[in-house]
């Protein structure tokens, strides 16, 4: 039976590992905070956020915190879980009340809390976990913090002053649309985009704006990617960057094979209708004859095609392909050509092929910056969404400032 505590009110907890997360309400971050019977952390260690996602006997997963009663050390008497919101300008007032909750390992809910009676607050300390002599238990909390997440932290010893933006979450950005989407698809997306500011962050690069424009192969042999909906996933894992480059949060699309199809942008709401609309490899589909198209490959016409649109701002291609390319010399001297302009070529290559001329980009001669990056993945669904962003943005902040220096861009 599922135990609903009332603000104040507590349980034991019969378990030694639960999973405490929070559903429902604005977007917002999950954290926690390991301190002592006066309330104080032992270090800046006892603080687990998306930059520090471990202490002892707690982890940050995704949107949950996984703890290990048993590991969590003796003097620490209380784990504090806190949530505040992820964008600037919400409160927790401003949409349906939050509802944190904990639960087994195996997922199964031992109590829920509806966190309501919310106004202003940004920050709000939901649950805490608690030792009661030899026993763990869990109070609802509910509290919302006057100061923001700065001075919590600060008020329970977590130090600031050397590196105020490792502490703070980062300040995602939010795209036209993501209110339409239900729970799991924004809780999936928030996800991501964290993923994606996470390296833009390291990178030192967190808050550059750029276009983001994805090309797609669409030639016969990807045939088995687009009937197992592999493209149709790797579009739904490019939106998160498109979200925290673009002005817009929107992505640019082409497909191309022979020739290309310059398509519609992609919106953070109509992601799932578009990819259902346009992701085909024969037939009609919106006045578009996919046919013409052809299924063979040729680069070429895509890659000026994208290149006829550069303007003067920073421009990321995320280029999709499963190899093939025939016409190595005539690429090579494009992309020499194209080094002079603003934008980084990221290729990426889908499964087990010869990539050919894509493997030496980063090795080409005679270009006034480096402009372009590969990797190849045999199998991109088994790539998780950290270590995915982390090679499609790996070189895109270093591409930025050289391309400064050059002044190729000057952004």
């Amino acid at each position: 039976m599922v135990a609903a505590l009332v603000k104040g009110q507590n349980a034991a907890l019969a378990v030694g590992e639960v999973v405490l997360s929070v559903r429902g309400g604005v977007a917002a971050d999950l954290s926690a905070l390991l301190v002592n019977a006066a309330g104080r952390v032992r270090s800046d260690a006892d603080f687990v956020f998306f930059n520090q996602p471990q202490a002892p006997g707690v982890r940050l997963h995704g949107a949950a915190l996984e703890v290990v009663l048993s590991a969590v050390p003796a003097e620490v008497a209380q784990i504090r879980a806190v949530i505040t919101v992820a964008d600037d300008g919400d409160t927790f007032g401003g949409s349906g009340a939050p509802m944190a909750s904990v639960a087994d390992r195996a997922g199964n809910v031992l109590c829920e809390f509806v966190i309501d009676g919310l106004d202003r607050e940004s920050v709000v300390i939901a649950l805490e976990l608690y030792r009661r002599g030899e026993q763990w238990k869990v109070r609802a909390v509910g509290q919302g913090y006057a100061g923001g997440f700065a001075d919590l932290v600060t008020d329970h010893g977590v130090s600031v002053d050397d590196e105020p933006a490792a502490v703070a979450a980062p300040a995602v950005r939010t795209a036209p649309g993501e209110a339409a989407l239900s729970f799991e698809k924004r809780q999936k997306l928030d996800m991501r985009k964290r993923e994606v500011a996470k390296i833009l962050i390291d990178k030192s690069a967190f808050g550059t704006r750029a276009r983001v424009v994805l090309v797609i192969d669409k030639t016969g042999s990807m045939q088995k990617m687009y009937s197992a909906g592999t493209v149709h996933r790797v579009v739904e894992r490019m939106i998160p960057v498109a979200t925290q480059l673009d002005d817009d949060g929107t992505l640019e699309a082409y497909l191309y094979a022979l020739t290309y199809a310059k398509l519609p942008d992609i919106t953070v709401a109509g992601a799932e209708q578009w990819a259902k609309t346009y992701l085909h490899l024969k037939g009609t589909h919106q006045g578009i004859d996919y046919d013409r198209i052809g299924g063979r490959n040729d680069e070429l016409p895509v890659m000026r095609a994208v290149i006829d649109t550069l303007t003067t701002e920073p421009t990321l291609v995320l280029f999709f392909t499963d190899g093939g390319f025939a016409k190595k010399r005539e690429i090579a001297a494009l992309m020499r050509e194209a080094a002079h302009l603003p934008a980084f070529w990221q290729f990426i290559g889908l499964g087990k092929a010869n990539f050919g001329v894509l493997r030496t980009l980063d090795e080409l001669d005679d270009r006034v910056v480096d402009n372009a990056g590969f990797f190849a993945l045999d199998d991109i669904d088994r790539v998780d969404d950290a270590e995915l962003y982390r090679r499609l943005l790996g070189e895109f902040p270093d591409w930025l400032r050289a391309a400064r220096t050059a002044g190729i861009i000057r952004a």
